[in-house]
This record gives structure tokens, sequence and C-alpha cells, in this order.
């Protein structure tokens, strides 16, 4: 198949670069070996929009952070995901860390992160009474945020589905080689011959740059394993709250989420497996602890599930961004944190090279703005009556947990680049995010999607091949 750009990846930069790309007159496809968009890295994560002080001035992080977060409010209303700018706050515990406090705020002057200021323990603790008694001073962010980042994913990937770009999922890249002026991908459906190759390929960016590339880069996977609490406790902190970055990051932090729960995490601990996203009981452990010294009374108890996630850490600390070793070569890898934050950024930097490259013109009729599927959880009675007598499925909950309905579910997975597995029908609507976990919900979730789709229930899968619900036994 001939198209003009090819993406390897469809996590938030993949979807982002995508979106950014489909303002073009160019033929984009973006391939993913999972079953759906934000499966890898974009899926586990803490939901920050870093407000761009940690990063170091003159990089590449530290460029792409603070335009991103810049950009993300405007893209939430021409998106519609949920997105809030509750501020960051970074703890010290001792007089004696005076200085790198300093550094921090210096940092992000440079950067050009606004409202920066250092408050006493005193100050933060009015804000954020939860804070602990041993704080000493901190650092407060007001630019800081935080977000849905699934939503982000989904929203950017529709958009630029509903705007021409192909997506290509179950779908593995195997092999990338020049060809002409061009590339041939063989991938594990259709072989691909691309002018121009996007890698946004997340802890496998190293594998595919060093398919071309002399000058070999290596992506460790790093694990971050998180919290996730119940909305009863969520609460208890309105601000994200960090303490000083140590070697491995920013540490483990305790933030809202932009649908109210609580959340920890995360730990960091590099792993040669890829695909190791298992938690363990020595990283919650190690996680709640080191949480408790920056918050009162953690609720323990009231914890509802926990994951973890894998970080792209590369070599030399950066983002590597651009066009890198053979012309046409287009590069985001080394996408750790502040990724999501950089995400919108990176996406219009990588498109406007890509296009310039190729000489596209813009398109005249570019969509810049999709609608989110409705939230009967957050509707009004007026606006909850519409939906109801449009389409009385948004009078059937399914999910009680967080009241979700057999409307939202069947929108989820009508609309572009629709669900085909229970995570995506739970990445889109929530169902299955709440307290028991999809402990009563799923099997009708299930029986939702055979529906929808026209196959048989022993098809539906959590998360793509090998992972369906039900078998069908015959007997003699």
């Amino acid at each position: 198949m001939k198209v003009n750009v090819l993406i390897i990846g469809a996590g938030v930069v993949g979807s982002s670069i995508a979106r950014e790309l489909s303002r073009f007159d160019l033929t984009v496809a973006v391939c993913d070996k999972a079953s759906d968009v934000c499966e890898g890295t974009s899926k586990a994560n803490s939901g920050i929009v870093h407000a761009g002080f940690d990063a170091i001035p003159g990089t590449r992080k530290a460029h792409f952070n603070v335009l991103g977060s810049r950009r993300m409010e405007s893209l939430s209303h021409e998106l519609d995901f949920p997105y809030k700018r509750n501020g960051s706050i970074v703890l010290s515990f001792s007089e004696e860390d005076h200085g790198k406090l300093e550094e921090l705020l210096k940092r992000g002057e440079k950067n050009g992160v606004e409202g920066l200021k250092i408050l006493t323990g005193d100050a933060i603790r009015e804000m954020e009474p939860a804070i602990s008694d041993d704080v000493v001073e901190a650092l407060f962010a007001p630019t800081g945020g935080i977000v849905c980042p699934f939503g982000l994913t989904i929203a950017m990937a529709e958009n630029a589905c509903v705007n021409g770009v192909k997506f290509y999922l179950n779908t593995e890249v195997m092999s990338i080689a020049k060809d002409g002026n061009g590339f041939e991908v063989t991938t594990s459906g259709e072989t691909f011959h691309a002018d121009v190759v996007v890698n946004a390929a997340g802890v496998y960016a190293d594998k595919f740059h060093n398919m071309l590339c002399e000058d070999k880069i290596k992506i460790t996977a790093r694990k971050g394993e998180y919290c996730l609490y119940d909305k009863k406790v969520g609460n208890l902190v309105s601000s994200t709250i960090f303490q000083l970055p140590g070697e491995y990051g920013k540490g483990v932090l305790v933030t809202p989420t932009v649908h109210g729960n609580l959340l920890l995490g995360p730990t960091a601990v590099d792993s040669e497996d890829k695909e190791a996203v298992n938690t363990t009981e020595a990283g919650l452990e190690s996680l709640q602890k080191t949480a408790s010294h920056s918050v009162k009374t953690i609720p323990y108890r009231s914890v509802i599930t926990s994951f973890a996630g894998m970080r792209a850490h590369p070599e030399n600390d950066d983002f590597l961004v651009g066009e890198t070793c053979v012309r046409g070569f287009f590069e985001a890898a080394g996408i750790e944190s502040p990724g999501l934050s950089a995400a919108p950024a990176i996406g219009e930097y990588l498109a406007s090279e890509v296009a310039g490259y190729l000489k596209a013109p813009k398109k005249e009729n570019f969509k810049s703005n999709r609608k989110g599927i409705p939230n009967i959880a957050l509707a009004s009675n007026e606006e909850k009556q519409r939906l109801i007598s449009g389409n009385p499925l948004y009078a059937n909950v399914i999910c009680r947990c967080e009241l979700v309905t057999e409307g939202e579910i069947v929108d989820a997975i009508k609309r572009p680049l629709g669900a085909t597995t229970l995570d995506g029908v739970k990445r889109r609507t929530r169902a299955g995010m709440g307290r028991c976990q999809s402990g009563f919900c799923s099997p009708k979730t299930v029986e939702i999607l055979a529906r929808e789709l026209g196959v048989p229930m022993t098809e539906i899968t959590k998360h793509g091949k090998g992972s369906e619900f039900l078998s069908e036994h015959k007997s003699n």
C-alpha cells in the first residue's frame, strides 16, 4: 500500500502527530500492534500536565513540555476531553534543601513557566491541610494540571480519523528498509510503501531507529507502579503533590484525578522485559510508604486497584524529536515524562516538519472540533431527559459504580475508531473503572459488544487476541 506518511505507534504522541498531519493534504496511516489506540505507555501514567519547571533549560524536554502545557486547555475545548488546571506543589522536608527548590524555580523561570513561587510549610498547609507537618517549604506552580490520558489520546486519534487518517490496529511493524526516495515497511498485515516514516513507538522506538541508523540508541523500559483510590477519598488533596526529584525522576506523587479519584505513584524500576507491567507487593508497599511522607493519613483501605506502566527512558535523558539519520525518517523517541504534557507540541512540530519535507498544502476542510461521548453521570436533569427521549438506551444503567449507561457504551462502539474490547469501552466510558472494577458490569458489556459488532461473545476480548472471556465447549 502506498502512503505519504506511516506513523509507528498509536499512543498519545503518535495520535497527536496523526491529528496534526491530518490538517495537510496527505495520505497518512498509523500502525500499532495493539487492538486499540492508547494501549502502551499512554494508558498507564499519572495523567499530569507538568508545568515545566523540572526539565533542564535548553533541552527538548523543557521546550516541548512548556509548549504542550500551554496548549492543553484550548485543546481540551476543541476535542472535548477532561482537563483541569489544579496546580502542582513540590515539597521540601529540610531547610538544607532550600537551594534545590531555588534551582527548580530558576529552571522553571528560564523555561518560561509562569507564576512560580516558594512558600513556607505553613502557607502550603493552609492550601492543602493534608500536607505533612514535616514539610518545611515548597515550590508552587499554578499552571500545573491534570488530564485524562485515555481521553486525550482517543480524542486526538478520533479527530485524526475523521480527517482522513487510517489506523491499522493489530498490525505489528516487522521491518523498515530504505526504498529509493521512501521506505518499505513490512508489517504483520499490509506492506506499506511510504514517503516518510515517523517513529513514535514508545519503549520500542530504539528497535525501529536501529533498523535504519548507524548511531544506535537504547531505550530502557522503566516500570512505574500506581495505586488508585476510591472517589470517597478523592478530595484528600486538590493539587498534585510532588517531592523533590531524585535520580529516577519526579518521584512518588499524590494527586487527584480528573474523574475524582486519588492516585499514588509511580515507582521507578528499570526492566529488561518491556512487557512486564505486573504490579509487585514490594513496589506498592514502597510507593505507599514514600507517599506517606508527603501527606498525612493516606487512606490505605480505600485502594480500588493497582496498575503499572512502562516509560521509555533514553540514555541521554532527553527527547529525540525530528528528522534523524535518514532523509524522510522522523522520530519521537525516548518520550518519557513529561511526554504526556509535551505530546500536543511534539505533534505540531513534527507535522510541520513532515509537511514541509513533502511540500504538502493545508486542507481547506479540516475539522478541528470533536464532541465526546455524553456523560450521564455529570449531565444535568434536563440533559438526561433530552438524551433519554432521543435514545432510551441512555436510561439503562450498565455500570452502577460510575453510572454508565447502555447508550454511552453503544456510542463508544459506534463512533470513529470505536471500541472493540472491554478495555476499549472502559477507557472511553469508564464502565468498569469504579469501586467493583467491572465485577458487575463486564458480562453485560461483553454482551453489548458482541451484539453491536455482530460477532459471537466468544470473540470478545479484554484487550485483544489471547484475552478472550469465553470459550466454546462442544461435548461429544
